[in-house]
């Protein structure tokens, strides 16, 4: 892995985390449009680079956490299905799943359900004050939804945003609840990722992965912003479709380079 290409791939991972459009399946076909989507190296990269979004989260939300004890209970409900469920099918996802074929597939069919929910649920109004205020039944439900994210180019942030404009937040308060989830469920599994990788590198390969966790830091922090600026006017739509042409565009690189 190079230099320009840790960056560029932390700069994907970053800008996509916190988006519906799948920040693992955006660096799985950056990675294999590169040529470096099977060196050990890039895997651990990608895993540890997300440790450097879920900061920037961490950070902006921390007053959040510290305001009122609820919440925790509230995300330790949904993540509980999300650490059972990961945990028991962690070598059947990571063997099978991970490939741009899965990525590719599953950027389209979000993309479809993406559109057709926001359409749905374009003029709902909240049924809670506040994040902090939804019933542990419906955290438990959108944490069942996340589960669904375990399949490469699902995305975390679609699943678990679709589960709360469903269980009676608006788009503001789903998005940020999908937000705050985030920091349990990505530091578990990037904590059991990188536990289960051997971490045997070079100085310039640590080098880079500090610099990529910093990179992925800063452009996570960028895009969370504009992110719920945007979504509260124009809802998911836009990223519907983003995905639909994104997954078309790479089954076709597929197709091709396999002539």
């Amino acid at each position: 892995m190079s230099l320009f290409q840790s960056i560029l791939i932390a700069i994907i991972e970053g800008l996509t985390e916190f988006l519906p459009i799948s920040s693992t399946g955006h660096m799985i076909l950056a990675s294999t449009a590169m040529g470096i989507h099977e060196e050990e190296f890039v895997k651990t990269f990608e895993v540890f680079i997300q440790l450097g979004a879920i900061l920037a989260i961490a950070l902006m939300y921390i007053k959040r956490f510290f305001r009122n004890l609820t919440i925790y209970y509230k995300l330790i409900t949904a993540f509980l299905p999300t650490a059972v469920i990961g945990f028991l099918a962690y070598d059947f996802i990571k063997a099978y799943l991970f490939n741009p074929i899965v990525v590719s597939v599953s950027l389209i069919l979000g993309g479809v359900i993406l559109i057709f929910i926001d359409k749905k649920v374009a003029t709902q109004g909240s049924t809670v004050v506040e994040v902090e205020d939804i019933s542990f039944k419906n955290a438990f439900f959108i944490g069942l939804c996340q589960c669904l994210s375990m399949v490469p180019g699902t995305s975390r942030a679609a699943a678990t945003i679709l589960g709360g404009v469903f269980n009676g937040l608006d788009r503001k308060q789903a998005t940020e609840f999908s937000f705050l989830l985030a920091v349990p469920t990505m530091m578990a599994a990037g904590g059991y990722d990188l536990y289960e990788a051997e971490l045997n590198f070079t100085n310039t390969e640590y080098l880079l992965l500090a610099l990529g966790f910093v990179v992925a830091f800063a452009s996570a922090w960028v895009a969370v912003k504009l992110f719920l600026t945007y979504v509260s006017t124009h809802g998911f739509t836009p990223f519907g479709w983003y995905r639909i042409a994104l997954g078309i565009l790479f089954l076709i690189f597929m197709w091709g380079a396999d002539l």
